[in-house]
């Protein structure tokens, strides 16, 4: 099998374990979620932007989502890796707007498609807060078509 290739943003790949399935045997809808929230965070993990010892090792971690909208076209039936493809449509003051498609890791098969924004908050008054140039490096790669 090959490897999903884009021209914009990124992939990352996740696994969908046994018990992400319902009871028909297929992934249930919330794990989509789940799924990319893993794929995003990995991506900015590998950056040096996530949590150690329950503190962000950057003011950009601290970020929650607002948004979350997912179109399923056709289901995840087994366990085991698949791909999320994921850019920013726009990286706005204090919010970053994804795009994301689940797929096959070859990319053939799409399973679901969305919109994910995420705010950056003040953890001292949990009111939005801007990226930092730091982040906003970092991100630019991802901003994409």
């Amino acid at each position: 099998m090959t490897t999903l290739t884009v021209t914009h943003g990124a992939v990352e790949h996740t696994p969908v374990h046994f018990d992400d399935l319902d009871a028909m045997g297929i992934l249930h809808n919330s794990r989509y979620a789940v799924l990319v929230e893993r794929a995003i965070g990995q991506w900015w993990a590998d950056r040096g932007v996530s949590f150690t010892g329950g503190r962000p090792t950057s003011p950009d971690a601290f970020n929650a989502v607002r948004e979350y909208a997912i179109t399923f076209h056709r289901p995840v039936t087994s366990v085991g890796d698949i791909a999320v493809h994921f850019w920013l449509a726009k990286l706005g003051t204090t919010s970053a707007d994804y795009r994301f498609r689940v797929t096959s890791l070859d990319g053939a098969d799409v399973y679901a498609e969305g919109r994910r924004v995420n705010i950056r908050l003040d953890p001292a008054t949990m009111r939005p807060a801007p990226w930092t140039d730091h982040a906003r490096e970092i991100a630019a790669p991802l901003l994409g078509a």
